[in-house]
């Protein structure tokens, strides 16, 4: 069956309302650790991981960071009082300045996508023009270092599926501060609860550093720094990668069939060492989390677009969602795929390749680089769990059945599991 003839029907499972986990356990460590080992299932404990670890292997871990991407705004009443509606507006990804590190150094203005809650409530008709919507600012002011600041949003249009919205701001206060302090953590819809204080903290990996995703890496909530020192001393080696994740991660799969779900796109920065590290390591990983799979497998795909355009640009290398499943790119060894990729940042004297990736994963799907996986349960029907169910060739229903069966604790304060298919990929 071709890849996008999957029908989303086939990949379904009973995960009812209490095997959800609403919070996460006291040790973030002492989670279960459900072990698939080339067809066979058992479970240990996350703190024993390295345990079953191959010695000398390359662990690839996302350093994303949750930014506080809710703002709440009230709608001001005739008298220009915050009194009115209460409007959510959810940051989804930079405008301008596009480049997330430089958004969150903004000291005055920035742009955003976002998602409004309560729209029509802020973006109100004017009745003495018909059709047109009457302008309303939203502001909020805090304290931020003992200074008041004002915060407005601009409402600027559609832009796609998004809404552009424009922030302003006093006090020469950067961006990240004002989002620290009137932001909201954005904890996953499923978890039907409010964000908690616990949540800034215990919603982050511990080796989290660079701010951009509105969703954790939930596969690294697990380790703390003692599962970490005992990685190193299991003599397993350690890489970073940065992939923001957007909110689409959570969007359903609404249609009967893959082929018709838009898969969202997602920015990523991987550094020129960690590409060489993949080299001398035979281009093998192991991938903390989805996310980690999703920018190690797409840069392959980036590498096929350099051997076949060396003046490819650093935007070009966006990888598609469709692009993997064309039969003539597999011939290409991944080791050489990596090695043109670092070759070209070398000529362009770029330390750090930032591009993006709309990858899909599912069944079909041939791994170049990712030959085991650190992964939570995921969501029935979704397209993580099409990812893991290419990874373990199909096998996923095993895995799955096991965890129902043994009170394991599911979706992203869940328990984590640890797949080992059983053919390397090359």
């Amino acid at each position: 069956m071709d890849t996008k003839d999957i029908h989303i029907s086939e990949y379904n499972y009973a995960l009812t309302d209490d095997r959800i986990a609403k919070f996460p356990i006291a040790e973030r460590d002492h989670s279960k650790l459900l072990v698939y080992d080339r067809g066979t299932v058992s479970e240990d404990v996350f703190y024993r991981l390295a345990d079953h670890l191959p010695k000398g292997a390359l662990m690839v871990m996302n350093n994303t960071k949750v930014i506080q991407a809710r703002l709440h705004f009230r709608k001001p009443d005739a008298q220009g009082q915050p009194t009115g509606a209460l409007i959510e507006v959810f940051l989804l990804e930079p405008f301008l300045p596009a480049d997330y590190e430089q958004m969150f150094q903004q000291t005055d203005h920035c742009q955003w996508l976002c998602l409004v809650g309560n729209q029509k409530k802020w973006i109100a008709r004017n009745a003495s023009a018909p059709g047109a919507k009457k302008d309303v600012i939203l502001s909020r002011t805090v304290v931020i270092r003992d200074h008041a600041i004002t915060l407005s949003a601009h409402h600027l249009g559609e832009h796609g599926t998004s809404q552009l919205v424009e922030f302003q701001w006093t006090g020469g206060v950067s961006f990240a501060d004002v989002l620290d302090a009137m932001g909201e953590l954005p904890i996953p819809p499923y978890l039907n609860r409010e964000t908690q204080e616990s949540d800034k903290t215990t919603y982050q990996t511990v080796y989290s550093k660079i701010k951009g995703s509105v969703a954790a890496p939930t596969a690294g909530l697990h380790f703390t720094q003692r599962v970490l020192a005992d990685v190193d001393a299991h003599g397993i080696e350690r890489e970073e990668v940065t992939l923001h994740v957007g909110a689409g991660t959570f969007r359903p799969v609404k249609s009967d069939t893959i082929g018709q779900h838009p898969m969202h796109t997602e920015y990523i920065a991987v550094r020129r060492h960690t590409i060489d590290r993949l080299i001398a390591h035979s281009a093998q990983a192991i991938a903390v989390g989805t996310t980690s799979v999703r920018t190690l497998e797409s840069l392959y795909y980036m590498g096929l677009k350099v051997l076949r355009n060396p003046d490819v640009t650093e935007e070009q290398l966006h990888v598609s969602q469709w692009e993997p499943y064309d039969e003539r790119q597999h011939s290409v060894a991944p080791i050489d795929a990596l090695q043109a990729l670092s070759q070209w940042m070398q000529r362009q004297h770029m330390d750090v390749l930032h591009s993006s990736t709309q990858i899909i994963i599912a069944p079909g799907y041939d791994y170049h680089i990712v030959n085991m996986l650190i992964t939570n349960f995921h969501q029935p029907q979704s397209t993580l769990l099409l990812l893991v169910s290419a990874f373990v060739h199909g096998d996923w229903r095993k895995i799955y059945d096991y965890a129902l069966a043994h009170d394991f604790r599911f979706l992203s304060y869940g328990d984590s599991s640890l797949l080992i298919p059983s053919t390397t990929n090359k």
